[in-house]
């Protein structure tokens, strides 16, 4: 029987393969920053913290973003998660997670620990890291930098229509006093942006 450490062990190495050549900010270095979040955010909001942590390593596969098959990622998923011996509630709170994790689908988990891997997904697309990554998920979708006609999807637009919402997003207080400082840098980067465009 796998104990909690080695289960998590496999988790990363399980990640670490599927996630090794993207290139669009969607990294195994994305995954381990938000895995760190919601650890952080779990201990303080007294949550279960190896559900977080589980969940935050595979939050991204399934992602349609991501993948072209995927639903066949998330059964081949329950498949390893299965292996690894974790119970049937443990697997279905880490399904829940994922599908209620995208920004764009507009839902929340409705467990804590849900909603604390999705604070911590969005921690990780504001502030400099998250500025770094709108720019590599645009140059990996062949999107511009910036178009001022407004005519193009860009990656400048992106704050606008995602980023500077997600500060008023977050559930847990930890998440929320953690998304100020970014949310700020945000703003004096878009500010310092605009003026050396003109």
């Amino acid at each position: 029987m796998m104990n909690e450490q080695d289960q998590l062990i496999a988790i990363k190495q399980y990640v670490k393969h599927l996630f090794s050549k993207d290139a669009s900010g969607h990294d195994f270095y994305h995954l381990q920053r938000v895995a760190t979040l919601a650890c952080t955010i779990a201990t303080t909001e007294k949550a279960n913290s190896v559900i977080c942590e589980m969940a935050a390593w595979l939050h991204d596969v399934g992602d349609h973003k991501l993948f072209k098959k995927p639903q066949a990622a998330i059964q081949e998923m329950n498949h390893f998660l299965v292996s690894l011996n974790l119970s049937s509630d443990e697997i279905d709170q880490i399904n829940h997670t994922l599908a209620h994790i995208s920004f764009s689908s507009g839902k929340t988990p409705a467990t804590l620990e849900g909603k604390i891997v999705q604070d911590a997904d969005r921690l990780d697309a504001i502030g400099a890291i998250g500025i770094a990554r709108t720019f590599a998920y645009g140059g990996a979708k062949g999107q511009p930098m910036y178009d001022p006609t407004g005519k193009e999807n860009n990656s400048i637009q992106h704050f606008h229509d995602k980023l500077f919402h997600l500060k008023s997003h977050m559930h847990t207080a930890t998440a929320k006093t953690l998304a100020e400082e970014r949310h700020h840098f945000m703003e004096t980067f878009m500010e310092q942006f605009l003026h050396e465009w003109e």
